[in-house]
């Protein structure tokens, strides 16, 4: 009886601690994300080779509307930037002042490890000066 409740209690132990760690991979851009209020230095739509053949078919509409944002923090006035596919960012230009939230790749994607993506606009205003 004592061997069964050790043994019972480690697989729910495992079966915790895997859980737990799966959601850590999966949710580690979420857990990691940053709040950022500050200056948009730069705001670039990113054109890439696309042909649209077929209107009603756009497999990647998304990738049609990518934009490069930098923006510098107001307290640090560290520089941070991001890619983005919300089509919001085509009425922001440089100047402007907004708050964001920005995504990092988690470190076992090692080509965009440390580099932000899905930069997403929370809030944009006239910068007070």
């Amino acid at each position: 009886m004592i061997m069964l409740k050790k043994i019972l209690t480690r697989i729910v132990m495992f079966v915790v601690l895997a859980g737990l760690g799966a959601g850590f991979v999966i949710f580690y851009s979420y857990i990691f994300s940053k709040h950022i209020t500050g200056e948009i230095i730069a705001v670039e739509k990113v054109n890439i080779p696309l042909a649209i053949l077929n209107p009603n078919n756009l497999t990647n509409a998304n990738q049609a509307f990518s934009f490069a944002v930098a923006i510098k923090e107001s307290g640090s006035q560290e520089i941070y930037t991001a890619s983005s596919e919300d089509r919001q960012w085509a009425a922001v230009t440089k100047g402007y002042c907004a708050e964001i939230k920005i995504f990092p790749y988690p470190p076992w994607n090692i080509e965009k490890s440390g580099t932000f993506y899905g930069a997403r606009l929370l809030k944009l205003f006239e910068c007070k000066k």
